[in-house]
């Protein structure tokens, strides 16, 4: 079996002196090539300065070591490390990085970026002469390693956050078993529409990647994409709505319509209710009223009786259609410029999943009026109906009588 380059640098140093270790070393990183130095000083241990004073070495003229009176260092010669005479420095190092809860919150590190090199710098102020590349060695000893923000705090929960969870999911199973549909909705991200760099990476020939442009100003009269999607939680479907104009609950409505007659329809020809699972803010949000006056609407036209429950705030997240519908829209259309309403519609349509998800796009150009205000005198006209557990976000609407 083929050796890896940290396997065979393990069993040859150990018979080699320091000179030797360096040249052998030396030697490996330029067969390596470029980033070769690096390469040989994370597997070996030993500091790139060192090995790139063997790559001198190497070019130096060889000397007879039989008649050789340079002097090989006995084993544990040399200068002393930092840490051997100064252990001091780990707890110096410690209150610089994590000032607030390592006792140092007048550290003039607190508010600026923490790279190796200010914090070599702030140690030799302390009396520590220590290099940044030791540093770095310091700080992955002592655990620390470089970190992006996680996004992880939803906000406040709300104390019955766990219960509707629960009622969603015993509501859900009722409307399956009884081969109704169930639905999850929401708005994908706006995209803007253009030849804009679009995160992600895709196979291209090498040094041929696609041009975009260098800077994302909206084109206003083209303007962004805004994708309303409906996830079918039975039938592992979507439908993605593209509209042109403005997020608004009649948009949102008007997507569920398109669905029904798209897919819906078809799928469950004898059902005679739907239940929509829902943010509880946005364009379909629980105190939208529009929202409410136009799912009365699209009740009266199919005859349909609707059941929504909305998800408790700050929970976004944990709605079906992110992670089994948009998450793989994004990934199917990563690293590739949203040129034109048309190619985003066609992206969408495109995506598929290894469990057969199935994906219907379409492009919406209908001018949406934002700012409806809806009188309480018209919400009175709705045919709504709470539940009795948080009735504000669990509702059933019936067609109007006619």
């Amino acid at each position: 079996m083929k050796m890896s380059i940290d396997q065979k640098i393990e069993k040859v140093l150990p018979f080699l002196n320091e000179k030797q270790q360096r040249v052998y070393l030396a030697s490996e990183a330029e067969y390596i090539g470029f980033g070769g130095v690096t390469a040989i000083s994370k597997a070996s241990g030993v500091s790139r300065p060192t090995i790139i004073l063997g790559k001198k070495e190497i070019n130096e003229p060889v000397v007879d070591v039989e008649f050789s009176n340079e002097r090989i260092r006995r084993k544990g010669g040399g200068r002393k490390k930092l840490l051997e005479k100064e252990p001091s420095v780990l707890l110096a190092l410690d209150k610089l990085v994590d000032p607030v809860t390592r006792g140092d919150p007048m550290s003039p590190l607190r508010w600026t970026c923490k790279s190796t090199r200010q914090l070599a710098d702030a140690l030799k102020r302390k009396g520590f002469n220590v290099s940044h590349v030791s540093i770095a060695d310091m700080l992955k000893k002592m655990g620390y390693s470089l970190q992006a923000n996680a996004k992880v705090i939803e906000g406040g929960d709300h104390p019955d956050r766990d219960k509707q969870f629960h009622y969603i999911n015993k509501l859900s199973k009722k409307f399956l078993s009884g081969k109704f549909p169930v639905i999850s909705v929401d708005t994908k991200k706006k995209e803007l529409v253009g030849n804009y760099k679009n995160a992600g990476c895709e196979w291209e020939l090498s040094g041929q990647p696609v041009a975009v442009n260098v800077y994302d100003f909206q084109d206003k009269t083209v303007g962004k994409a805004i994708p309303y999607g409906i996830y079918d939680i039975g039938k592992n479907e979507g439908f993605v709505n593209v509209g042109t104009s403005y997020d608004t609950s009649s948009f949102a409505v008007e997507s569920i319509r398109r669905w029904w007659i798209e897919m819906g329809q078809q799928e469950y020809q004898r059902a005679r209710q739907l239940l929509i699972t829902a943010d509880g803010g946005g364009s379909n949000g629980y105190r939208r009223k529009l929202w409410k006056i136009e799912l009365q609407n699209f009740c009266n036209e199919f005859n349909l009786e609707i059941t929504v429950c909305h998800l408790p705030p700050g929970t976004s997240k944990w709605n079906k259609i992110e992670h089994r519908l948009f998450s793989f829209i994004t990934m199917n259309w990563r690293g590739k410029p949203l040129t034109s309403f048309e190619t985003i519609v066609d992206l969408i349509g495109a995506t598929t999943t290894t469990k057969g998800l199935k994906v219907k796009s379409m492009l919406d150009e209908n001018e949406y009026e934002k700012g409806i205000v809806v009188e309480d005198d018209e919400l009175k006209s709705v045919m709504i109906f709470p539940h009795k557990f948080h009735g504000e976000w669990n509702y059933t609407i019936k067609p109007s009588a006619t």
